[in-house]
C-alpha cells in the first residue's frame, strides 16, 4: 500500500515587493512560518529533507545555490537540501519531489519551500527572463514573450468560442474580490466591471498589454515565498505534529511540445489534461468531486482553458459559467478563492507551493472570513510551466 502523505504545516509571506530583502531570508521566513504552524520549530532537525523550488534566482537577483543558503539561514545543517527548477511550475514540482522523497522511504518529513524575488530588475527585464524559457530559435529569438503567447491564445479562444473581453474582465473582478480578503495577496483592491469594461473610460485604467489581454487580464510581477511541511502519515514522526494532516491524494505532471506551434491545436493544453487525469486516478476521484480549485491564471483566459481541460466545464463553455457566477466563492465550483495569480500574485518559483498552501488552508477552514469555501472535501491545484509545456496537478483531501 502506498504511503499516505499529508501536509502538517503551511507558511507564506505577503506577496508583493520584497526587493529590498535577500531571497534566502524571504524563503526562510515562509519556512519558519510553516515549522511554527506544524509545531516543530524547535525540533526542525527532525526534518529529513529540504526541497526548494525556484526558477531563476541567478538572473533575477544574482543569487544561486539557494537551497543550501536557506538551510544555513535557518540553522538546519546537516539536513540535506536540493533545488528544483521547472520554470513557473517549479513550486509544484518541488512539492512533487518532496512527496516522492517520502514515498520512496528516504524521508519521513520534508520541508518544501518555493520562492522568487523578481522585482530587483525592471519589468522589461523580468519579462525577458521569463521569456527565456521559450524555444530559443523558433520563439525567443523571434521576440515572443509569455504575454504575447497569452494574447494570441486569448484571441484564438475568443474567436472560436464567442468569449468576449468583458468575460475576461468578469474573471478579474472575481479574483480581485477574493484577493482583497487574502492577507497574503499582492493586490488587495477590488475592481468593478464598470471600471474595467463597461464604462466609456474603462480602457484608460485597463489598457492593452498584449491584445486582447489588458492590464486586468494579467498577473503582476511579484516577490514572495511559501512553504509546506509534509509527513508520512503512517510513520512515528507523524506524532510530532499538532495539526491533523491534509492528505495529498493525488499529484502528477505531464509535458507538451516545447514549441507551441508544433501542437495539433494550440487551444488544446494536453499537458494539463494528462496531469489532471493522472492526479484524478491517483486520488480516486473525478471533476465532480472537486470542491474548489486553484488554477494558474497568469493570464485570466488560462483559468477558462485549464478548467475545461480538467473536465470541470465543457470545452469552450467555461466563460458562460463565469457569467453565471458558478466560479465565485459562493458558486458551485469556486475557482481561485485566493485571488489567483491575477490578484494574489505570481512569484514564479513560489506560485505552485502557494496554491497548495491555499488548498490546505481552505480544507482546514482557516482562511479569512468572506472567502472560505463551504464544507470543502477535495481541492485541486494546477501549476502551469512555460506555455503549457510542463504542468503539475495536485489534489488535496480533507479526510
Amino acid at each position: 500500500m502506498p504511503a499516505r502523505i499529508g501536509i502538517v504545516g503551511v507558511g507564506h509571506t505577503r506577496f508583493g515587493n520584497s526587493s529590498e530583502y535577500d531571497l534566502a531570508d524571504v524563503m526562510a521566513y515562509a519556512a519558519t512560518d510553516a515549522l511554527i504552524d506544524a509545531g516543530i520549530l524547535e525540533k526542525r532537525r527532525e526534518v529529513d529533507q529540504v526541497i526548494v523550488g525556484n526558477m531563476a534566482s541567478g538572473l533575477f537577483c544574482n543569487q544561486t545555490s539557494v537551497a543550501s543558503s536557506v538551510v544555513s539561514k535557518m540553522d538546519m545543517e546537516p539536513v540535506p537540501a536540493e533545488l528544483v527548477e521547472n520554470g513557473p511550475a517549479s513550486g509544484a514540482s518541488a512539492v512533487k519531489v518532496g512527496y516522492m522523497s517520502i514515498a520512496s522511504g528516504l524521508a519521513d518529513v520534508a520541508l518544501v519551500i518555493g520562492g522568487e524575488i523578481m522585482r530587483k530588475v525592471s519589468g522589461w527585464r523580468a519579462t525577458d527572463i521569463v521569456a527565456s524559457m521559450l524555444h530559443t530559435e523558433a520563439e525567443y529569438n523571434m521576440g515572443l514573450t509569455l504575454p504575447s503567447f497569452g494574447g494570441m491564445f486569448a484571441r484564438l479562444y475568443m474567436e472560436r468560442y464567442g468569449c468576449t473581453e468583458r468575460d475576461l474582465a468578469l474573471i478579474a473582478v472575481k479574483d480581485h474580490a477574493n484577493g482583497a480578503l487574502n492577507k497574503y495577496a499582492h493586490v488587495q483592491t477590488t475592481c468593478t466591471i464598470d471600471a474595467i469594461a463597461d464604462s466609456e473610460t474603462a480602457h484608460v485604467v485597463n489598457n492593452y498589454i498584449a491584445e486582447p489581454l489588458r492590464m486586468y487580464s494579467t498577473c503582476p510581477v511579484t516577490d514572495g515565498a511559501a512553504a509546506l511541511v509534509l509527513v508520512n502519515m503512517d510513520s512515528p514522526k507523524a506524532k510530532l505534529f499538532k495539526k491533523k494532516p491534509v492528505r495529498i491524494a493525488g499529484i502528477a505532471s505531464a509535458t507538451d511540445t516545447h514549441c507551441v506551434h508544433n501542437r495539433k491545436d494550440p487551444l488544446y493544453l494536453d499537458a494539463v489534461r494528462l496531469a489532471g487525469e493522472k492526479a484524478y486516478a491517483m486520488a480516486g476521484v473525478g471533476p465532480k468531486d472537486i470542491s474548489f480549485a486553484e488554477l494558474h491564471d497568469a493570464f485570466v483566459v488560462l483559468e477558462l482553458a485549464i478548467s475545461e481541460e480538467l473536465g470541470m466545464f465543457e470545452r469552450g463553455k467555461a466563460y458562460l459559467a463565469v457569467r453565471e457566477g458558478a466560479t465565485a466563492i459562493n458558486g458551485r465550483l469556486p475557482i481561485n478563492p485566493s485571488g489567483g495569480l491575477k490578484a494574489k500574485g505570481h512569484p514564479v518559483g513560489a506560485t505552485g507551493v502557494s496554491q497548495i498552501v491555499e488548498l490546505a488552508r481552505q480544507l482546514r477552514g482557516e482562511v479569512e472570513p468572506g472567502r472560505q469555501v463551504k464544507e470543502p472535501k477535495y481541492g485541486m491545484a494546477v501549476n502551469f510551466g512555460g506555455f503549457g509545456n510542463n504542468v503539475v496537478a495536485t489534489i488535496c483531501a480533507k479526510d
